[in-house]
């Protein structure tokens, strides 16, 4: 079944895909009740009318348990057993139950052993299902000996409406199992971006510092040998070394501020590209013209704010971003329809922190929600 690190009541999509397969599986549940219960009808005996109902109900019931908990990866181990050790109690208890059910007219329990031949793919894997099959087709013909049915009747109804049931149930759970597996896939391709954008940047500090700190350890190593003997020299290899520190502390800022200054169209294919790979339809309206570095790099680190916000906080299916100058003025767009979920809200410390980042340039962002629409609004003045 699919993996318990992927949380559907935490994705609307994978929600709403769990909601059909769970609704799609039910169909079976009440074919369960339903078929079986005609054998109810036919029957004059009020005491195995009762009998027979109780079993039907209490079947139905562990089979509704084991096909939610085929599709429900938070739930524990221990109940996906539970649930499954109940369902094969409770067939074993509509043996004698409803067995003896409308006996020679309907084939009560044969619908029953077509049930649990078609969850046998849920429970057990492949040898053992074939096992699962054998053993109800034999119980069955055991049923229509005891009962006085028609032995070949109750074997076509269990067995091969049990076989289709079993494909019908193994199908839409295995595709259950894939769209967990493709989110999961998709997770991790955005952890793997993220991780690799901090190793370049890993990578790039370390070519600026290891070479300067690896002067700097020798250079400070000969100031302390040269004290003793020579304190003049000692002094100039010092002066030295608070030099070579200086230039790497200069260097180390270049850097991180050309990391900082992410070109604006390149962060916007970047966040649109990681959106999209998620399955949020993302929409991107470029500005018209080239804005100039300073408005841009500002607008780049509001928007990968942004873009954080619509995977981490809100399960949008839709995003849009749009970018246009207005005079002196520029402003940035972001808006998605994840606003009824919880997501990120004015007092977020992403969000503050920029803010008071466009304040210190003279700009202002905004947040607001309309409906079901989330809309995070930044303005960045530029030198007309």
């Amino acid at each position: 079944m699919a993996s318990e690190a992927v949380t559907p009541r935490a994705d609307r999509r994978l929600r709403r895909a769990r909601q059909a397969t769970l609704l799609s599986l039910a169909t079976g549940v009440w074919a369960s009740v339903l078929l079986p219960a005609v054998g109810l009808a036919r029957d004059s005996a009020p005491g195995r009318v009762a009998l027979g109902a109780v079993g039907i109900l209490a079947f139905a019931a562990a089979q509704t348990a084991v096909l939610y908990a085929a599709v429900t990866p938070w739930l524990d181990q221990r109940w996906r057993r539970r649930a499954q050790l109940g369902l094969a109690g409770v067939a074993v208890l509509t043996v004698p139950l409803v067995g003896p059910v409308a006996a020679g007219v309907w084939p009560t329990w044969a619908w029953l052993g077509a049930s649990l031949i078609g969850m046998a793919p849920l429970l057990v894997r492949l040898p053992a299902v074939l096992a699962v099959i054998a053993g109800t087709l034999l119980v069955s013909a055991g049923v229509a000996w005891w009962t006085g049915g028609s032995v070949g009747r109750y074997l076509i109804v269990t067995g091969g409406v049990g076989v289709t049931i079993a494909a019908v149930n193994w199908f839409q759970v295995w595709f259950w199992d894939l769209l967990v597996e493709a989110r999961q896939g998709q997770a991790a391709q955005a952890r793997l971006a993220a991780a690799e954008e901090r190793l370049r940047f890993a990578r790039d500090v370390h070519d600026v510092l290891g070479h300067s700190l690896t002067v700097i350890a020798l250079k400070a190593e000969l100031a302390a040998r040269l004290a003793p003997v020579d304190p003049e020299r000692a002094g100039r290899e010092a002066t030295e070394v608070q030099r070579l520190a200086a230039s790497a502390l200069t260097e180390v800022r270049e850097t991180v501020h050309g990391y900082r200054a992410v070109d604006l169209d390149e962060q916007l294919a970047a966040v649109a590209g990681v959106l999209r790979s998620c399955g949020v339809r993302c929409t991107v309206l470029p500005p018209e013209v080239d804005l100039p570095q300073p408005a841009a790099t500002e607008l780049a680190a509001v928007l990968r704010e942004a873009g954080t916000n619509v995977l981490r906080h809100s399960r949008a299916a839709w995003c849009r971003i749009h970018i246009h100058r207005e005079d002196d003025v520029v402003r940035m767009t972001v808006a998605n329809d994840g606003a009824d979920d919880r997501g990120p809200d004015a007092h977020s410390h992403g969000l503050r922190g920029l803010a008071d980042r466009l304040a210190a340039a003279g700009g202002e962002l905004r947040v607001r929600r309309e409906d079901a629409v989330f809309t995070l609004e930044a303005t960045v003045p530029v030198t007309p």
